[in-house]
Order: structure tokens, then sequence, then C-alpha cells
């Protein structure tokens, strides 16, 4: 019956190191409808919680006024504005040990680098990320980090990672899940969200502009799809964007040279098969 109790509790919610694992499970219990986001109700329960563990820590404010202290929270960890807690922004309010997510941050902070991490990680250019090959990615990028770690603690991040961002369950990432490790506003492939394209209309786009036909196109006819693309869903794009958005592109490249299937998987809506 106790251990009953305890799983109804907000888990591991203080102020001391938490694990990979339980920080999941504190940011499933908040996210309650699963949206990726802590947010209205769930953001105000996770703030009463987060103050009660302060008291029991011996860490008072100042300020007495609830909706205050929640304002002025939201004000330091709410990076991007939008009055709702991401789950890296939520990876700064809990100190863990062994915070992987803030780790990836550090050191792929940049779309261009994240899209260059995914090519050499993608290694059988499936256009996902299977269990195996984000265990590379992970173990390279703790080791960048100067964290020690062991395989058991390896395999647990992988899991993470993958009960995390696997928004299908389908055991791999593809490229807009893995993508959402990355801080928002770097995040270019959420401004392609509402642009994805099917099968046919990629088809079509790509044979337009590979005039040749040889399977692959440059850097600036993919500068000039781009801009088609933006103009046909009215969307704004200034120049330094555009440049930034096909660098990040063209990282997926191979000396240069954007084939189909790389440019598949950052403009539609599936990734190819």
């Amino acid at each position: 019956m106790a251990g009953k109790q305890q799983q109804q509790q907000p888990p591991y919610l203080h102020l001391a190191e938490v694990t990979a694992s339980q920080f999941l499970e504190i940011w499933k219990h908040y996210d309650a409808d699963g949206n990726g986001y802590i947010e209205g109700k769930e953001l105000e329960s996770f703030f009463q919680e987060l103050e009660s563990a302060r008291k029991g820590a011996g860490v008072e404010s100042r300020n007495t006024n609830f909706a205050e202290k929640m304002q002025e929270f939201m004000r330091k960890y709410d990076k991007n504005a939008d009055g709702k807690i991401e789950m890296s922004e939520l990876a700064q309010i809990l100190p863990t040990e062994e915070n992987f997510l803030l780790c990836f941050r550090q050191h792929v902070s940049s779309s261009a680098e994240f899209m260059e991490a995914w090519r050499k990680y993608d290694t059988d250019r499936s256009g996902y990320i299977e269990a195996n090959e984000l265990k590379g990615f992970l173990s390279d990028l703790l080791e960048k980090a100067n964290r020690p770690y062991d395989e058991p603690k390896l395999q647990e991040y992988t899991q993470t990672i993958l009960r995390m961002f696997d928004l299908n369950g389908d055991g791999k990432l593809c490229l807009s899940e893995m993508s959402r490790l990355l801080p928002v506003q770097e995040n270019f492939l959420l401004k392609f969200q509402g642009m994805k394209l099917d099968a046919e209309e990629f088809n079509a786009i790509f044979a337009f502009y590979d005039k040749d036909g040889n399977g692959f196109i440059d850097e600036n006819e993919l500068d000039a799809l781009l801009k088609d693309l933006y103009e046909k869903n009215k969307k704004e794009m200034g120049i330094q964007q555009l440049t930034n958005y096909r660098k990040s592109i063209m990282n997926l490249s191979d000396g240069g040279r954007l084939y189909r299937k790389e440019l598949e998987i950052v403009l539609c809506s599936e990734a190819p098969l």
C-alpha cells in the first residue's frame, strides 16, 4: 500500500540531484496532456510543488505573493517567453547530476552543428537514428563534455532519450523528433512544421530544381527552393534566416551535393521508407 501511495506523489521533486530516469518521471508527471510543454494548470501545480520543496529544503523566497513569484520564475526560466515551460527549460530548474540535455545544448548548440551530428550518426542514411546509433551519439557527446559514464549509464541515457523524444514509439528517432533537443530559437525544423510536403509534392519540387536530373541539388538551387517554399506558404524569411537554414541543411550534403534522401528528411511529412 505504501508503495502505491508513493507513486501518486510528485516523483523526486526536490532540489537534490536527480537521475535521467527520474527527470523523465518528473516531466511526464507534470506534462499531463503529453504536448511537450508544462502550461496552465500543470505549470501552477508544478510551481506549487517546487515552492513547497524549496521550503522543505530551507530555501525561502523574500516575496510571499504566489502570482508574483510565479511571474519571476517564468521570467528566469521561460527563455522564449511563450508562457510555457519546455523540457530543456525544465532541465535548468532541476539540477541533475547527469544533465545530458544541457550537455547536449552545450555541444550541439546550433542547428548547423545538429545537422552535422545527424549526418554522422544516421550511418545507414535511413532518415532515422536507431538505438545503437543513438548510443554512439551520446557516447561521443559525453566524451566531448568530459563526463564519466559506464555501459549501464549509457544504456539508461539512450533509453531515456528514446522515451522522451520518440513520439510515435517506433524505437528510433526521426530528424524532427531528435531536433526537440535543440533550443527553440535554433530549431529551424519547427519552422517547417506547417510546410511539410507529401511524397508527390516533394518529387515535383525536387525534379524542378534538379534541372539536369543527376539526383542532387547544390547550395544555390537549395537557396531558390527554400525561397519558393516560403513564398508559396506566404511566410516571411529574412536573408540571414535563409542563409542559416541553407547552411544547416547543406550540412546533410555529401561534398556540396544534397541528395534527394537528405532533403526528404527535412521537407517531407514522413521520413523516407
